[in-house]
């Protein structure tokens, strides 16, 4: 098996549930579903638009800490609260992506773990070395 590499965003979530914000297994990166949650608060509130910035922002920091950068990105997967807000969502999602144009998802749940997150995404890049 290869090496892995496993990267904490400190996040108390991370720690109460078990989890890594991202590992890179060869040249595979998964990022686990990230919300506009930093330095223990929420960013953004009744803003899905710089919720959805926020996320992006952690997810990229996350990438570039296992040496793989946004352009890596083949997928994308958006879970948010009110479907009527994808337009502010999207508009975030393509000032990250309108370049690299990765396959996504977005798709409206019930909720997320704290009610004022109105944003979760998941990213999965495959590293070009």
């Amino acid at each position: 098996m290869a090496d892995q590499i496993k990267i904490s965003t400190g996040s108390s979530w991370e720690s109460q549930v078990g989890y890594s914000r991202a590992v890179r297994i060869g040249n595979h990166v998964e990022v686990a579903g990230t919300t506009a949650f930093r330095n223990g608060k929420i960013v953004g509130i009744g803003d899905a638009y710089a919720q959805t910035v926020c996320a992006l922002e952690i997810i990229k920091e996350s990438l570039e800490k296992v040496g793989a950068t946004l352009s890596d990105v083949v997928r994308t997967r958006m879970f948010v609260t009110d479907i009527s807000r994808w337009e502010d969502i999207g508009k975030a999602h393509s000032e990250f992506f309108q370049d690299i144009l990765p396959v996504t998802t977005m798709v409206e749940v019930k909720s997320l773990i704290n009610p004022e997150l109105l944003v979760e995404i998941e990213a999965v890049a495959i590293i070009n070395e």
